[in-house]
């Protein structure tokens, strides 16, 4: 097979946590190797888009997001475990996001933000779009709510949108505004929080399709391992992390769910 690929790209904002996640995989690369497997990367491959290891023959582990699972990698890569978080807004292995707005918007509800301009992380993201379309689907007329979209690229840059006044909204996942809101404050200045989005299983971490069910089990105990090694307290602190949640494919159907209420509201895409 040659080196496999580890990647986890979904959260390395702000620098603590991308160093933070470092350690993680340096504490799952001894486990895996102390295990037995083979070929398991020294360092996290940090060069590739975080959606091009996905598919790739050589992964050994990423995170994705749930709208990509339940679409287009549906069937196509194996799901291994969902982080558990103790952010803000998180619920067990169930994640939601936040819909934040400027401290001084003049506005008391989703409704009132038609018109306005949403700025979104990524056309494909579940925190960003789906969970944005789904909370205004019930106030759309004629499939239309916003004035405009932007996509923005992250959603760091979302939130600098809103707070400059070139956006109007955005939804931020609960882990990545916990994380900003701890460690870069200035990020989350001048914002609030209008209302919280429907909760979905989190970011699933991933490996490639062809992994056989004793890779698949040596990746978990690798996880609960470092849910549990008192080493690993402080980097568990860091990330806000408290454990690791084995969740079938399946229930990540309420994805799709979320998406079809909206379809079904007439209200297809996000506009």
């Amino acid at each position: 097979m040659g080196t496999r690929i580890a990647s986890l790209a979904m959260y390395r904002d702000p620098p603590v946590i991308a160093e933070a996640t470092r350690g993680f995989w340096a504490f799952m690369r001894e486990q895996l190797r102390g295990a037995g497997m083979p070929d398991v990367p020294e360092t996290l491959d940090e060069g590739l888009a975080y959606d091009a290891v996905w598919l790739d023959p050589r992964l050994l582990l990423a995170q994705t997001c749930g709208y990509p699972l339940s679409t287009q990698l549906r069937g196509r890569v194996r799901v291994v475990a969902t982080p558990v978080y103790d952010h803000p807004g998180c619920e067990g292995a169930l994640n939601g996001s936040f819909v934040i707005v400027r401290a001084d918007a003049g506005v008391s509800s989703v409704a009132e933000l038609r018109g306005g301009v949403a700025a979104i992380n990524d056309w494909t993201s579940n925190s960003g779009m789906n969970l944005l379309r789904h909370t205004v689907a019930p106030h759309a007329v004629g499939g239309r709510f916003f004035s405009q979209v932007v996509e923005s690229g992250s959603h760091r840059a979302s939130l600098s949108l809103v707070a400059r006044g070139e956006a109007d909204v955005a939804a931020i996942d609960c882990v990545t505004f916990g994380n900003l809101a701890r460690f870069a404050p200035a990020a989350v200045k001048g914002l609030r929080v209008l209302a919280e989005t429907a909760k979905t299983p989190g970011l699933p971490l991933i490996t490639r399709l062809s992994a056989c069910d004793d890779e698949i089990a040596m990746l978990r105990a690798a996880l609960a391992d470092f849910a549990r090694d008192a080493a690993t307290a402080p980097l568990r602190d860091t990330l806000g992390l408290s454990g690791f949640a084995v969740v079938p494919e399946s229930v990540y159907a309420a994805v799709r769910s979320l998406e079809q209420e909206a379809i079904t509201l007439g209200y297809p895409a996000l506009a």
